[in-house]
């Protein structure tokens, strides 16, 4: 038994696409240590300042941005809230209300691609390639985002959050410049990727390379002892992710072998034979499940489980790879593990409880947002499906 578990545990993560992993954090760090942080929000404030509540709407655009970048939502957390928490706190925005706005649009990360979260599913569930998860994820992201807007639109209107003065033509035409090196990375990710040019590591190593080169050469800000500190967070990061997938082989080969995974859709169907309610149900869970474990621990411990008993149950893979995927990733918000929601509580300094209650609205942007993607699975399949 020892050997077999060994066995399992080594084959789970000695996948070539695995090396994109630490690739992908290795690229964000670069970016965060080499200053594109403050030049994606230099640029989103250009160009959103004039609207009430400026800063909670590029709290939400630069996330996109950001996205396209780091696929992990803590990254994002981190590195967007020591510069706008601050910020929008000076303005005037309430310290609670800009920790969940942080917090909240940080998880559009491993949503819209490239994602950890994706490459770690299509390793442990091989139903779905990792290519189709990340073309299906930049719709349901893009939703995310523009709820998330909404949203923050609304609730600036009716607490008298500020706005700026336009930007002149000439500074955000300098703005945007100064971020075009950053935004070329995302074209480089998903452009080699989708249009078949590279494989997801062959586009993640080149990333990294890319992202030395511009800040040791555009920006010019990137010392080796930010790239020495970009690397132990990189390895750290890794080494929680290459953990999980050895543990996530052995629980996928022993629900293989119990049958709970077709005991799990026999048990769904006696409630209910009705496709939308089956899913509803299922996002339920995920979302309780969500609330004691984060999303990577999460999906190696319902994965297995949930997703052979849906596929047997006549669902799309891809669709219900990104509902999931989707689900879970609210965990990053949603108390009491919320990792990015209690990170950005910290940033802000404020009681993590408040920030609780800041962040239900959000929350209601994103139950809005899955009922929408259980209704409609061309949200999810779409893309994927003019790539093909």
């Amino acid at each position: 038994m020892i050997s077999i578990i060994a066995d399992r545990m080594f084959a789970g993560v000695s996948g070539y696409m695995l090396i994109a992993v630490p690739y992908f954090i290795f690229t964000a760090e670069l970016m965060n240590q080499g200053g594109l942080t403050q030049k994606l929000i230099t640029f989103n404030n250009a160009l959103l300042g004039r609207i009430r509540g400026a800063l909670s709407h590029v709290n939400v655009t630069v996330s996109i941005f950001f996205a396209g970048l780091t696929g992990a939502a803590i990254t994002d957390t981190v590195a967007l809230g020591k510069i706008l928490i601050p910020a929008m706190k000076k303005q005037g925005y309430d310290a609670e209300y800009a920790a969940a706005i942080t917090a909240c649009s940080s998880i559009i990360g491993p949503i819209i691609p490239p994602s950890v979260v994706m490459v770690v599913y299509a390793t442990i569930l091989r139903d779905t390639s990792v290519i189709d998860l990340f073309a299906g994820g930049i719709i349901p992201g893009l939703l995310m985002a523009l709820s998330l807007l909404v949203m923050s639109f609304v609730l600036s209107w009716m607490r008298g959050y500020p706005k700026q003065d336009p930007t002149p033509v000439r500074v955000a035409v300098i703005a945007f410049f100064s971020a075009l090196p950053a935004l070329i990375v995302p074209v480089i990710i998903l452009g080699g990727i989708l249009t078949g040019m590279t494989t997801v590591t062959e586009a993640s190593g080149f990333a990294a390379v890319y992202a030395l080169a511009i800040g040791f050469l555009f920006y010019r800000n990137l010392t080796w002892r930010k790239v020495w500190t970009a690397l132990v967070t990189t390895v750290r990061f890794s080494g929680v992710v290459f953990f999980l997938l050895a543990a996530s082989a052995v629980l996928s080969w022993f629900v293989t072998r119990s049958g709970i995974a077709r005991d799990a859709a026999e048990l769904i169907t006696t409630v209910s034979d009705v496709g939308f309610i089956q899913l509803m149900m299922v996002c339920v869970l995920l979302i309780l499940v969500g609330t004691v474990i984060d999303v990577l621990p999460a999906l190696v411990v319902v994965g297995p489980v949930l997703v052979p008993a849906m596929i047997n149950l006549g669902f799309d893979p891809l669709h219900f790879a990104i509902l999931m995927i989707v689900t879970l990733n609210i965990a990053n918000v949603t108390p009491p593990v919320g990792m990015t929601l209690m990170t950005a509580a910290q940033i802000a300094r404020v009681p993590y409880e408040r920030a609780i209650v800041a962040s239900l609205p959000f929350y209601l942007s994103f139950i809005t947002v899955i009922v929408l993607l259980a209704l409609f699975p061309a949200l999810s399949t779409w893309i994927p499906s003019l790539i093909r």
